[in-house]
């Protein structure tokens, strides 16, 4: 097999990235954007001993659960990987992703159903981010091509909440009117970045990144985005480094309110241009419910919220449960939540901590078990996952409850080996297959995947673990695979 051979294979079964995976003579191809079963022909892009990368030509016989994309630049853009796919087939495509990685990574065997569907499978993005960029004297809008930084322009993504088409036309038309220019990567010149817009109920939140502070025609903009939006904030953000970060940390307000008033499962809260909120507004909701119903919460229950951030989640567990504790390292964003505790009356059932988690765990959990209560602890880390550190202080502290909330079946799933005694950590920042079999301090009870990201291979997973005291409810395993 050599670079740009064109071979034809049989699909076998789809990666974690829900490419393809042919196996031809002794070789394993990955192809995207093909599906199990169909017979394919493709061009090999790519040969590493064994492993190769190929571009599909022709679907030679497609499969049945084959849909025709509704973006025409599916593919290209690299924003959604499974459009091709049926969307039932999708949910069981992200259920057998996260069962896969369990047993893959982890040597955990234990059920995981197809991924709950989100109320909308498209135009659910309530986020949307488009470089702005001049290439050989001509201005682009679009979206980075994977793996690149080369734009691939359209005036329409499915996915995406709000007229997509109307706001590229209006931002050309800006460009185009008043003069400014657009950022040039190799000459590391230009002024426009990146638009940003985040759709907050009936608003929206707009932010053009720029190099500097000024914005030539400032009513211009204005007006054209009047034409499309009734309710919306104008903000500039300057960001002069030359690199992959989107925003820099300066924002300067030009039209509308600073912030906008949202609620959500009882709680008051603020969105503004530097707020992070998850893409698809109904799944949001459904994870929240999904992971209270997980924590069984009364009022004796004690709730620590691990990675609290901003500290809605926090409030929204503090309604109900006995208190609960926010813990969080950047002050910033502890400031934020105890704005967020007095606006919502939670000056007795919300507590912000700010510190390392694994440093002050062990001692709160300690405190509030001495009190009789019964302590449920929250995980919701950004992709990188747990730090050992943390995990250490939890298999330390032995909350009652531990419900997961993840977005990278990976990083979920080593997290659960350590917690559960399949993997170890094996020293010089290595985690292994544990040598040593041990007794699990917690047993699994449920993994659920939850569709955040409809069309793509992300996907969320809400897991609930229990302290182990008698005989396990769920058997979690360890497989004998080898490493």
């Amino acid at each position: 097999m050599v670079k740009n051979e064109e071979r034809t294979g049989v699909v076998l079964r789809l990666g974690s990235n829900g490419e393809g995976i042919i196996k031809d003579e002794n070789f394993t191809v990955f192809v995207p954007f093909v599906l199990v079963g169909e017979k394919v022909k493709y061009k090999v892009l790519k040969v590493k001993g064994n492993i190769a990368f190929g571009k599909a030509i022709e679907i030679l016989t497609p499969a049945e659960e084959r849909v025709r994309p509704r973006c025409h630049v599916f593919g290209k853009c690299g924003g959604c990987q499974l459009q091709h796919l049926k969307y039932k087939e999708q949910l069981k495509f992200k259920g057998k992703a996260v069962k896969d990685c369990l047993s893959k990574v982890a040597f955990i065997e234990t059920e995981v159903p197809p991924a709950v569907k989100s109320p909308e499978e498209y135009n659910y993005r309530n986020k949307l981010q488009l470089p702005v960029r001049e290439e050989n004297g001509v201005v682009k809008i679009g979206f980075f091509a994977p793996n690149s930084h080369r734009i691939v322009e359209t005036t329409d993504c499915p996915i995406q909440k709000g007229a997509f088409g109307k706001i590229v036309e209006t931002l050309k038309k800006y460009i185009s009117q008043s003069g400014i220019t657009a950022y040039n990567e190799e000459k590391k010149s230009g002024k426009l970045k990146h638009l940003v817009i985040r759709f907050v109920e009936d608003c929206a939140i707009i932010t053009l990144v720029l190099s500097d502070r000024s914005l030539p025609q400032k009513e211009l903009i204005i007006d054209l985005f009047k034409g499309l939006f009734e309710k919306f904030s104008l903000y500039i953000n300057v960001n002069k480094n030359d690199n992959n970060v989107i925003l820099g940390d300066e924002f300067i307000l030009v039209y509308g309110s600073e912030k906008y008033e949202c609620k959500e499962m009882g709680v008051i809260y603020e969105m503004g241009p530097r707020s992070f909120m998850q893409v698809n507004d109904g799944m949001r909701s459904l994870i929240y419910k999904e992971a209270f119903a997980a924590a069984e919460i009364d009022e004796n229950t004690v709730v620590i919220d691990a990675y609290s951030g901003a500290g809605l989640l926090t409030a929204m567990f503090a309604k109900s449960a006995k208190k609960a504790i926010g813990i969080e390292i950047v002050k910033e964003a502890v400031e934020i939540a105890d704005k967020l505790k007095a606006d919502n009356a939670l000056e007795d059932k919300m507590e912000n901590v700010c510190a390392p988690c694994e440093e002050v765990l062990p001692n709160i959990l300690k405190r509030e078990k001495e009190s009789g209560a019964k302590c449920v602890l929250i995980l919701d880390p950004p992709r990188q996952g747990v730090d050992v550190a943390v995990i250490n202080a939890i298999k330390e502290s032995l909350p009652d409850r531990i419900v997961y909330i993840s977005c990278s079946p990976q990083t979920l799933s080593r997290d659960l080996g350590l917690l559960t005694g399949t993997l170890a950590d094996l020293g010089g920042g290595s985690i292994g297959k544990n040598p040593v079999p041990e007794t699990p301090l917690y047993d699994i009870l449920s993994v659920k995947p939850m569709d955040m990201f409809p069309q793509t291979k992300h996907v969320e997973t809400v897991t609930l673990l229990s302290r182990r005291k008698d005989e396990p409810r769920v058997q979690v395993t360890m497989t004998c695979k080898s490493d």
